[in-house]
């Protein structure tokens, strides 16, 4: 039954994942909940597996609809993998709830103002030179790619953000780039879990593979729909983190 459980909820989180971010919001807390007889890295290390499923099946998705500059998304790729190894190595060392009061603020200006801008996320690409794209693209990967690898929970929703405001790429196109980093940052984390024997597999496999169904039907949906559902599925999943977020230094 809680495999099973288990399995649900990376169904979920794969689905949420690929339209918007942020599907360790559901996964994470229902697998601390699940398997309270494992160490925190240990559960965190094997999340990672069902989530880079999840992202790869949404990846391909969004291949087939949107282009992207691979010579971009080789750098981001790079920078975002050495990133998030050096996050999850921290991460063993260092209690990260002292981030959480500073994140739960701009998660709230975030969600106020994609709420209040109805135009945000519209396609409105910047004029940014070859060089300035390198750079937002590098700062975006480096720091993102940390705190996925430290924190995790909300990555691809900042990703997102991130893509949108520095690069001015629409949701669709913001979506396809987190998947990448996404990919980057989930495989920098595994392959630190792996090293540290920290993934326990009998439980990883079987979510992985219902991480993987959601992100492939999560994909297919806000590909279909495009700009407007996916704004609003963010929205959503940004006040999500707010809550999370909001527990954790309130309540918890």
């Amino acid at each position: 039954m809680t495999l099973f459980l288990l399995c649900v909820f990376a169904f979920l989180a794969g689905f949420t994942d690929a339209i918007a971010g942020g599907g360790g919001l559901i996964q994470t807390p229902a697998a601390l909940v699940l398997l309270p007889q494992y160490q925190l890295a240990t559960v965190l290390g094997t999340l990672k597996i069902p989530s880079f499923s999840g992202t790869s099946i949404a990846t391909v998705q969004y291949l087939r609809r949107v282009p992207v500059n691979w010579l971009l998304i080789g750098l981001m790729t790079a920078v975002a993998f050495c990133a998030a190894f050096a996050g999850s190595t921290l991460l063993t060392h260092v209690n990260n709830s002292f981030m959480k009061p500073l994140l739960l603020f701009m998660l709230v200006i975030v969600a106020i103002y994609t709420y209040t801008n109805k135009r945000f996320g519209d396609h409105i690409e910047k004029a940014h030179s070859f060089r300035q794209q390198v750079t937002y693209s590098l700062l975006i990967s480096l720091i993102i790619g940390f705190y996925d690898g430290f924190i995790g929970p909300g990555a691809g929703s900042f990703l997102i953000l991130s893509f949108i405001g520095l690069m001015g790429f629409d949701f669709l196109k913001a979506s396809a780039y987190a998947k990448f980093v996404n990919l980057a940052t989930n495989l920098g984390s595994i392959t630190f879990f792996t090293l540290t024997g920290k993934i326990i597999y009998s439980i990883a496999l079987p979510m992985a593979l219902c991480n993987a169904l959601g992100g492939w039907a999560g994909a297919r949906l806000a590909i279909l729909r495009g700009n407007t559902f996916i704004r609003i599925f963010f929205l959503i999943v940004v006040c999500a983190t707010i809550i999370r977020f909001a527990y954790d230094v309130w309540v918890r």
